[in-house]
């Protein structure tokens, strides 16, 4: 088990969750430019995010190789309807689907840190790899939605 990497997960989700909870209905409906997602969608985004990468980090420890296709952002966000969902209900979405996550990556076993995968056509990277970067993009997102002015 990742002992550090566990760790630093569920540090970074916790840091965030605080973070988004500090945002308001009222905030979460603006937008971050004109023609943009409002900040409900980009929460939305990283809900889509966090079942996409669930899949791929049990799949990569499980098969020892993740291979698998990318997803149609915008339309999986309309698909959704987040904009017309409240705030509090996506966040609990997100606590709820964030935990689980945590679970999950504090019990991968060290040694599948190192499986490769491929998503779409892009070059193969670790499973280390993934899981970090799924953290980069959410605290990107994140500031996004923190910085919408309502």
């Amino acid at each position: 088990m990742p002992d550090g990497l566990g760790q630093e997960f569920r540090g970074r989700i916790a840091k965030t969750g605080a973070q988004l909870g500090a945002i308001t209905e009222e905030q979460s409906i603006g937008k971050i430019r004109d023609g943009g997602w409002t900040g409900k969608e980009i929460l939305g985004h990283l809900l889509d995010s966090a079942a996409n990468n669930h899949i791929r980090f049990v799949r990569a420890v499980l098969e020892k190789r993740y291979e698998g296709p990318t997803y149609a952002q915008k339309e999986s966000v309309d698909l959704h309807g987040y904009g017309a969902m409240s705030w509090k209900d996506l966040l609990e979405q997100w606590r709820v689907r964030n935990a689980l996550l945590t679970r999950v990556v504090s019990r991968i076993p060290e040694e599948s840190l190192d499986a490769p995968c491929r998503i779409a056509d892009h070059d193969a990277v670790t499973l280390r790899f993934l899981i970090v970067d799924y953290l980069d993009h959410m605290e990107q997102h994140v500031v996004q939605i923190a910085g919408i002015q309502s």
